[in-house]
C-alpha cells in the first residue's frame, strides 16, 4: 500500500465518524435554540428534562436535532 492510500484511508475514516474530538464525555443528541436571540446551549449542557429558559432572554428554548440523528449538531 502507497503513502498515499494510507493518508485517504486515514483521512476518510476520520470524516465519517460522528464523534469528532474529544468532548465533556456525556453524549450530545443536540441543542436548545433560542429563536429570539441566537442562543445556542448544547443538551449535554442542560440538567433535567424540561428545555431551558434562554439565559438572555428567559424565552423558552427548543430543542434542534432528533436523538436518531448523525453527525454534530453545532
Amino acid at each position: 500500500m502507497s503513502v498515499l492510500e494510507t493518508v485517504k484511508d486515514v483521512l476518510r475514516a476520520s470524516t465519517e465518524s460522528a464523534d469528532r474530538g474529544e468532548g465533556s464525555g456525556a453524549a450530545s443528541k443536540g441543542a436548545y435554540w433560542c429563536d429570539d436571540c441566537g442562543e445556542r446551549i448544547p443538551d449535554a449542557d442542560v440538567e433535567g428534562d424540561d428545555p431551558p429558559a434562554c439565559p438572555s432572554c428567559g424565552e423558552t428554548m427548543r430543542f434542534e436535532r432528533s436523538p436518531s440523528s448523525t453527525g454534530c449538531a453545532c
